[in-house]
């Protein structure tokens, strides 16, 4: 071979390397089934979603309906849990406040009404033992009669029973969730917004998400946000708590995020969206590992929003609508990730 044919192959040879390394990552899997099945659930679906996968750095699957697009800015009701318990997780890492804080250390009326032995970990995790009302779209709007989050957090102590001890019995309410996020308002002088802003949102470039409301701001189901906004809080996650080379949380702190907190025999009430799963510290824990560690969490909300992440996979789906979660609807996004299941092989038992 003369010289000039040899460089003419090698130059050929490297641009087919470098073409082949700049195809899509989704060419690694076969998403056509995915396709398929998400057309014929086009009714449960409704006419405006986003589903997004995420994996390795990358999205690896986007698919749009409607006006709906992943920059689209939605409520995510219930989905906002999961924010709120990252933040007290952010606080926990500085040592501002501990998960088994008792809430009388800093909203002492609690006390006077004999749920002063509640802790943080009982509100994260549903289980203060506070009289609650199912989350319905009748009690959302109720909620606005509240002008401030320390005005509602006082009536929990003063006017709502306590049906049993913290730590016994799980019941999913906004009850828990609020609690804490007034409980961080006082501990660190700070608002609710100023402090997720700060720790959680911009740090993750959220910059379209926000618990922004005229009346009282809502810990436990206020949060406006988009599919790229969430996908990146769960891509954090994912990450073990690094974004984009920077540390949210710690590693420890998201194990904990992660852990059971509850056993079958303690949920009392759950919504029909979830029931059957354990709960950990802000999100459900839909399967679990030989050892019993969760494998698969996700934190669906009332407006049909349902951000998850699978462990063992590596990847997260968020499916993002604004129509209601319905029986339904659950059913197809758990038939949708089995599906993707199939093209993502598990690394872990």
């Amino acid at each position: 071979m003369s010289l000039k044919k040899w460089k003419t192959c090698v130059i050929v040879s490297l641009v087919t390397a470098f073409l082949l390394l700049l195809q899509p990552s989704k060419a690694q899997f076969n998403f056509q089934a995915l396709e398929t099945a998400i057309t014929s659930s086009s009714k449960e679906l409704g006419k405006e979603f986003v589903i997004l996968i995420y994996k390795d750095g990358k999205i690896i699957f986007s698919k749009s309906a409607g006006e709906f697009t992943p920059k689209t800015q939605a409520p995510i009701a219930s989905s906002s849990k999961w924010l709120t318990a990252a933040l007290i997780m952010a606080l926990v890492d500085e040592g501002k406040i501990s998960l088994d804080d008792k809430i009388s250390k800093y909203l002492p009326v609690f006390t006077k009404y004999s749920k002063g032995f509640i802790t943080i970990r009982h509100c994260l995790s549903h289980l203060t033992g506070i009289e609650s009302e199912p989350i319905k779209l009748a009690n959302i709007i109720k909620r606005g009669r509240f002008n401030s989050l320390e005005e509602e957090v006082e009536e929990f102590a003063t006017k709502k029973e306590i049906v049993a001890n913290p730590g016994l019995e799980f019941r999913y309410s906004n009850v828990g969730m609020n609690i804490a996020g007034r409980f961080i308002e006082v501990a660190t002088k700070r608002s609710f917004e100023q402090l997720m802003q700060e720790k959680i949102l911009r740090p993750l470039q959220m910059r379209s998400t926000n618990f922004s409301t005229l009346n009282a701001i809502n810990p436990s189901g206020g949060a406006q946000s988009t599919a790229n906004d969430y996908m990146n809080f769960c891509s954090m996650l994912l990450n073990k708590g690094s974004f984009n080379g920077k540390r949210i949380l710690s590693e420890a702190s998201v194990q904990l995020l992660m852990q059971a907190q509850t056993t079958s025999a303690m949920i009392k009430y759950a919504p029909k969206s979830a029931e059957g799963y354990n709960y950990a510290l802000g999100s459900w824990i839909l399967q679990t590992k030989q050892s019993g560690a969760a494998s698969v969490l996700a934190c669906p909300g009332l407006f049909g929003t349902w951000p998850v992440i699978d462990l063992c996979r590596n990847y997260s789906v968020i499916f993002f609508t604004k129509q209601f979660l319905s029986e339904e609807k659950k059913e197809v996004y758990l038939k949708l990730k089995g599906i993707i299941d199939e093209q993502i092989v598990a690394n872990c038992n």
